[in-house]
């Protein structure tokens, strides 16, 4: 034989990984992005829902644009949200972000 010959032809006795070792390797990063990515995110949805059906006349919210004020009006998927004196606006329930709670004045 010559040398070409001898380069082309395959090890004998080597085998590539076992398709057990491959199931749970591809496992394993199924269960790390379950339980890094997904299950926390939906955790952080469902406190966001039941944040928002939580909501009542008088909370005061801040809304995704930014709009600081306080709830005046509920509906099923509106608010309506009191910005300053005679300034109401109608905004989804959705776009709004956290319901702010004023600290306590400190007594002395």
């Amino acid at each position: 034989m010559d040398a070409f010959t001898l380069l082309l032809m395959a090890p004998q006795g080597q085998e590539g990984p076992s398709l057990i070792s491959n199931l749970i390797l591809f496992g394993s990063i199924i269960a790390i992005f379950y339980f890094m990515i997904i299950r926390p995110q939906q955790k952080r949805e469902k406190e966001r829902q039941s944040m928002l059906s939580a909501l009542k006349k008088g909370d005061k919210v801040v809304t995704a644009g930014g709009l600081h004020g306080s709830v005046v009006g509920i509906e099923e998927k509106t608010l309506l949200v009191q910005i300053a004196d005679n300034v109401k606006v109608k905004v989804e329930r959705g776009s709004v972000t956290t319901i702010v709670k004023e600290a306590e004045p400190a007594t002395k």
